[in-house]
């Protein structure tokens, strides 16, 4: 299949495009390459599936830019997946417009695109953040999900919608991951599991948010990695998927885990809970079981020595 990816050189577009490429799969790549975090890092993720040869192409252009969004999608694809974000609850509250533009004029451009092609097939990153605060777990796709509690959590329930309306009115058809936190080896700089253990390497204190029970549902790269490709095979309809790792953590297990790994101990910085942070997430992932044949594999202790071992592997 021919597929076009947003946010191609991130963390979970560039791995996504690598096992495209390596099931033979053409695979054309956008991303803008902002400042969110090193672009360098996103230029290296690019590099690396090039190596690959296969018939990947890279496109760099802006989401908020219809003719941008055009220009390289082309004559179409069989299969859009649209990863491309400003991410993070946290600078959301900080930059409300910019995410606003980005994520969800970013996506009506790609719809538009879409329809104006004939275009049929979208697979689109929601996120687990759209849940807000709501204190039943594990966290289904029927849910109530009218409180958010970020604008980044606000853009994407935006999306969700969006997704519906094209649906009805244009028979544009999509799968919405919910992806619950995502990490392993490749991660973005800014996420707490990578940040803890460049600290931790350092010697540095752990920023230290709350009194530790807050949890979320890590997900490992290559369980996510599996979901999405089998999304992209089945997608159609009009459906709402989580994508979790079925192993809620909390703050303090995560960092304990981490010191066993690496086989030092944190020093912690403790800070109050911040403004947009909900206190857990945890995936109900029965639907993903039955419809993309989703099963996280890999446990979060051993993802989290994938992890170490890549950042000690890189940083030699």
């Amino acid at each position: 299949m021919k597929i076009f990816i947003t946010g191609a050189a991130g963390f979970i577009g560039s791995r996504l495009a690598r096992a495209l490429l390596g099931r033979g799969d053409s695979v054309v790549g956008f991303d803008d390459f902002n400042d969110f975090y090193d672009p360098a890092i996103k230029r290296h993720n690019v590099a690396g599936l090039e190596k690959l040869g296969g018939d990947f192409r890279m496109v760099e252009g802006d989401m908020r830019l219809a003719d941008d969004v055009n220009g390289a999608i082309g004559d179409g694809a069989d299969v859009i997946v649209n990863l491309a974000a400003r991410a993070g609850v946290r600078p959301s509250l900080e930059q409300p417009v910019l995410y606003t533009d980005t994520n969800v004029r970013g996506l009506v451009h790609i719809l538009e695109a879409m329809r104006e092609r004939g275009l049929k097939k979208l697979v689109h990153a929601s996120s687990s953040s759209v849940y807000g605060g709501q204190e039943k777990v594990p966290f289904s796709e029927t849910d109530n999900i009218s409180k958010p509690w970020s604008p980044y959590a606000a853009t994407k329930l935006s999306n969700e919608a969006m997704l519906y309306t094209w649906h009805h009115l244009y028979g544009i058809e999509s799968h919405a991951l919910r992806f619950f936190t995502v990490y392993g080896p490749g991660q973005r700089p800014d996420l707490a599991i990578m940040k803890f253990i460049r600290l931790l390497e350092e010697d540095k204190p752990l920023p230290f948010f709350g009194d530790g029970t807050t949890g979320r549902d890590y997900t490992y790269i290559d369980d996510i990695i599996q979901g999405v490709v089998a999304s992209i095979d089945r997608v159609g309809g009009r459906e709402i998927i989580n994508l979790g790792g079925d192993e809620p953590v909390t703050l303090t297990e995560m960092v304990h885990t981490i010191e066993k790994v690496m086989g030092k101990q944190a020093k912690l910085d403790h800070k109050p809970v911040q403004p947009g942070d909900v206190p857990r997430t945890m995936a109900d992932i029965g639907k993903a079981r039955e419809m993309l044949g989703y099963e996280p594999k890999t446990s979060f202790a051993e993802g989290v020595a994938k992890q170490v071992e890549w950042w000690k592997t890189v940083n030699a």
